[in-house]
């Protein structure tokens, strides 16, 4: 008989981790047809990877781990890098409980530090992908390269503010580090049943490392020293006498990041991702990054970067106010490359900004005369619409903050955002 009591009671779901399952899935059936993992995964088939493959030690019946396929491993950061995913970390925790992580790798658990690994020791290779991309669509008509737009954004480095050091502290510092690395030394050799092994190879190796990071920051004062004075000169601002003890101060995270102005107005420690974009296909043709905080020398090296990828000159470019360098702006008229980009005001009120100046050569005072037209002004408004939505596409896919340290690193990331963007871009256009 059922009591009161009991026909109140709740009736409840509650688990019971004891009891055993088996389960069965269907690694094809988890994705869409059309998902976006598949759509990189075949992407990625039809590039060229075998530079990746001749590196592979493990071959044949030679004793060893299987490595890891590349391809796998390409396609995984290129769905992460669409998906706004930029630590190794979360990505290999992905791949275990992702349905889309899971198709792309088919049973293969990678690991973070060969995910790690894969994304910042392959620059060169990655940028033959992006070559290879180009010069397919190239060979198909599919790009024709007549106007190009050039924009850099700034991101966030993987460094502090509280990590600048002055040159002085770091001497300091790296008298500190050397003697630590040397008492360790001698402790060690006393008494080598002091700690494990790991233990040993752990406190020697963070040791070094400290005393390594802190000589490199030693090493970048006199580039960042020649680089304010070539701002000074820029900005025709008086010279001060250079004579080695200019306070300025260089990261002891990131010794290569330098302290810039940012989209907000604010100023903190950031590496200059460049991207050139073509106008037409909105493809990204062009990659590069620098600690230089200004765009002034930004421009002719691009242009040749793009003639290399695709063969191709486009006949005019567009930038902005940030490029405006009468030197940069001849040598690219002179290679019959029309300069699309703003006429400084004048420092005196009421003078024409596009009369000839001093400084000016006739190709210099021909690009002045072009931006005076409606024609060239309508043609500039593609600028903002081309580079900065492209720029804008990237910051949205976590393009914010850099995950790596260093401008090898960092331009191994910018890569692998324009080859994701591309592929995309490619789908879209087929579409």
């Amino acid at each position: 008989m059922t009591s009161e009591d009991d026909r109140e009671r709740p009736r409840l779901l509650s688990p019971d981790r004891r009891q055993l399952e088996m389960r069965t899935y269907d690694l094809e059936g988890l994705l869409a047809a059309d998902h976006r993992a598949r759509l990189i995964w075949a992407a990625v088939e039809r590039l060229d990877l075998s530079a990746f493959y001749a590196e592979i030690v493990a071959r044949g019946s030679a004793p060893g781990r299987s490595a890891t396929d590349p391809k796998l491993l390409l396609a995984l950061w290129m769905y992460a890098t669409s998906e706004g995913v930029g630590s190794a970390r979360q990505l290999d925790r992905l791949c275990k409980r992702d349905d889309a992580y899971r198709w792309i790798c088919g049973g293969v658990e990678p690991g973070y530090h060969t995910l790690s690994d894969f994304r910042v020791e392959h620059g060169e290779k990655l940028d033959e992908l992006l070559t290879q991309v180009l010069a397919t669509l190239t060979h198909k008509r599919l790009l024709t390269l007549k106007r190009v737009a050039q924009d850099g954004v700034r991101v966030r480095a993987s460094a502090g503010a509280a990590s600048f050091r002055r040159g002085h502290t770091l001497d300091k510092h790296l008298a500190e580090a050397r003697e630590q690395v040397r008492v360790l030394k001698q402790e060690l050799e006393a008494d080598p049943a002091a700690s494990s092994e790991r233990e040993k190879a752990a406190r020697e190796r963070a040791a070094s490392e400290r005393e390594q990071k802190l000589a490199e920051a030693l090493a970048e004062l006199p580039k960042i020293r020649e680089m304010r004075a070539r701002g000074r000169r820029q900005k025709r601002s008086k010279p001060k006498p250079d004579d080695g003890k200019e306070e300025v101060r260089a990261s002891t995270t990131d010794a290569e990041a330098r302290v810039m102005k940012m989209g907000d107005g604010g100023f903190r420690p950031a590496v200059n991702v460049q991207y050139a974009t073509d106008c037409e296909t909105r493809l990204i043709v062009g990659v590069e990054t620098t600690n230089e905080g200004t765009d002034h020398r930004q421009m002719v090296p691009m242009l040749e970067q793009v003639e290399r990828r695709t063969g191709l000159r486009p006949s005019e470019y567009l930038v902005d106010g940030g490029y405006t360098n009468l030197g940069a702006i001849d040598e690219m008229e002179s290679r019959g490359v029309k300069v699309y980009a703003p006429v400084p005001k004048p420092r005196k009120e009421g003078a024409d900004p596009h009369e000839r100046k001093r400084e000016d050569t006739d190709r210099s005072f021909a690009w002045r005369q072009r931006m005076a037209t409606e024609e060239a002004k309508k043609v500039y408004k593609e600028r903002g619409a081309v580079a900065e939505t492209v720029n804008a596409d990237l910051r949205n896919r976590g393009l914010r903050q850099l995950p790596v340290r260093g401008q090898r690193k960092a331009r191994c990331v910018a890569l692998l955002y324009a080859l994701t963007y591309d592929v995309l871009r490619v789908a879209q256009l087929a579409a």
